[in-house]
């Protein structure tokens, strides 16, 4: 029982009750019982086999029963062999149990490291913002336990130029040692993947640190380190092939210097970027489009020399030259030819390489060279990174790098908001290793070698529908008057899809008033161009007539990936962690 005072005098009171199942799972139960009031295991396995459409080689009802009782009537659970409808709906609605996704590796993990998407971090040390925050080994260690595989370190000599130190150059933020930082991805980068981890290296560094540095990785890492026999590789090897191996790959200054030029120039509109991208939960992915005014009038070729000039790439590779030991250590090469997107694109015979180019360039870039950067990317890597301005650490909309094929769609991890859902979406797919294969329309070309088109419009491959039946578990993670403070909250989801331009869309239920535990039993069906890039997007809110909706959880999900049937969806706060009890009871039709 719940109280809300109201006007200081009166009490309004509100039982916080059990939601009677959906008729959906009512009719499922009779269905399947022939109208009884239990139901058998091999009533349950027909039910998993026919409706949720589980495999029935690997469908163990049994031990799904007895988990079922174990919970809810561990007192007797020897001595019952079926379960009751308010069991049914209780296993229904465990999101351990009954899962809208699998938490298996299941794709081919023996392709090209180029064929898949992978989870990569932006500024992985940083522990906020750009400018202030505080560089540490703490975020790296939660990026490692979430599943990232590519970790970004920006090293430079320390005050004394006789050690090195892992910073944002010419920032206020605070400095951690390097060697801190190695150890520490040595110590939990296989916690969540026995998948290679790609540390990659913004080197500001004199020979003589490299040559520290390369002595540093090498004591660090050992043997786990890959390193070629060529200075090049002609192909990328696979996933399965560096299981629990650590890759290094370097890049030029470039980012640093075109992160200080806008740095420069718009320090100015810090704080007003800032309140405009602080949100709760963040802005809609549609609307976070990289190109500001200024950067309308700039061709790409402009956009990717911003703040950078030939010395400095020329001089990091005399450098490279001059510290053989730190050169042999480099499995991944990254650089940008000179000559602008045409020859950043152009593919080498017998060579692959990375190309770094920041979310605008990638805008500027895809607008005539669309199909250039897909075919680019089906031997290379392609690593889009947040324009300089980010200085809060928001994130840009990842689909546009994912349509064109780019495997490393770089990430502030330590942000939160729309952008960073859907990327914690995209990596829950495929068991959640941090590599997704990316789908075979972007790795394969016709016979006249043409290649797809991100631009084309392309026909519905697969609807889907998904039907919101209920919610549960607020009142157990929020304080009683969190969302409101004279009456229960008034809830409603939002869903939809992100993914192809086409497909995206949002909806949303009606809100239920005074009511913990809402039921909506709506229906929403969504047409899919290209379902392997979509994502299933969820949330919640609290209608507030005064003010801002509360934000109530949320969580995206690989349309790809989902499951059908009757499915528990767990949800998540702002900052991606799973909520303890909050969830939702959906139904999932894949045509």
């Amino acid at each position: 029982m719940g109280s809300y005072r109201i006007c200081m005098c009166f009490t309004r009171k509100f039982r916080v009750t059990e939601a009677e199942a959906p008729e959906d799972v009512k009719e499922a139960f009779r269905k399947y019982t022939g109208n009884v009031s239990y139901m058998t295991a091999e009533q349950l396995r027909r039910f998993l086999v026919e409706v949720q459409g589980e495999k029935e080689s690997v469908v163990d009802a049994e031990s799904i029963l007895q988990q079922i009782l174990q919970r809810r009537h561990h007192i007797t659970k020897l001595a019952r062999h079926a379960i009751t409808l308010e069991d049914f709906q209780h296993y229904l609605f465990s999101t351990d149990l009954n899962s809208p996704i699998g938490d298996k590796v299941h794709q081919d993990m023996t392709a090209p490291m180029s064929h898949y998407f992978i989870y990569t971090g932006h500024n992985s040390y940083l522990t906020g913002n750009q400018l202030t925050s505080d560089c540490s080994d703490v975020p790296i260690i939660k990026a490692l336990k979430k599943g990232v595989r590519v970790i970004e370190l920006d090293i430079w000599p320390n005050s004394s130029k006789d050690d090195v130190h892992v910073l944002h150059g010419r920032t206020a933020t605070t400095p951690v040692e390097l060697i801190k930082c190695l150890r520490s991805i040595k110590e939990h980068a296989f916690s969540a993947s026995p998948y290679p981890v790609v540390i990659t290296l913004e080197d500001h560094l004199t020979p003589d640190l490299q040559a520290k540095v390369a002595q540093m990785l090498s004591q660090t890492f050992g043997e786990i380190i890959f390193c070629p026999e060529s200075d090049y590789l002609e192909e990328f090897p696979s996933p399965e092939e560096l299981k629990h191996r650590v890759i290094i790959s370097t890049k030029p200054p470039r980012e640093y210097l075109e992160a200080q030029a806008d740095k420069d120039k718009r320090n100015s509109s810090l704080e007003k970027k800032d309140t405009e991208e602080d949100d709760i939960w963040g802005n809609e992915p549609s609307s976070l489009t990289a190109t500001e005014q200024e950067d309308d009038e700039k061709s790409v070729d402009e956009l990717m020399d911003a703040g950078a000039n030939d010395k400095d790439e020329n001089e990091l590779d005399s450098k490279i030259h001059e510290a053989p030991e730190y050169r042999k250590l480099i499995a991944i090469h990254a650089g940008k030819p000179k000559g602008g997107i045409e020859a950043a694109l152009k593919i080498e015979l017998g060579k692959v390489r990375r190309l770094s180019l920041s979310e605008q360039a990638l805008e500027k870039a895809a607008l005539s060279r669309g199909t250039d950067i897909v075919r680019f990317t089906q031997k290379n890597i392609l690593r889009v990174y947040p324009r300089g301005t980010r200085f809060n650490s928001s994130n840009f909309k990842p689909q546009i790098g994912w349509l064109h094929g780019a495997q490393m769609v770089a990430f502030n991890m330590q942000g939160h908001g729309r952008s960073l859902w859907l990327m914690h979406g995209m990596f829950r797919g495929n068991g959640g290793c941090g590599y997704v294969k990316k789908p075979d329309i972007l790795m394969t070309a016709d016979l006249d070698n043409s290649v797809f088109d991100p631009k084309e419009e392309r026909p519905v491959q697969k609807t889907l529908k998904v039907k919101v039946y209920m919610g549960d578990g607020w009142h157990l993670d929020f304080k009683q008057t969190h969302f409101d403070l004279y009456s229960p909250p008034d809830f409603y989801t939002r869903i939809g899809i992100a993914g192809a331009p086409a497909d995206e869309v949002m909806k949303k239920t009606k809100k239920k008033e005074d009511n913990w535990t809402p039921v909506w039993d709506e229906e929403f069906t969504f047409p899919l161009t290209m379902p392997e890039i979509a994502l299933l997007r969820i949330e919640v809110h609290e209608y507030d007539m005064s003010e801002k909706d509360d934000f109530a959880g949320q969580t995206c999900l690989p349309a790809s990936e989902l499951r059908p049937g009757i499915r528990a969806v767990p949800l998540f706060n702002r900052k991606g962690e799973k909520l303890e009890h909050s969830r939702l009871l959906i139904r999932i039709e894949i045509s």
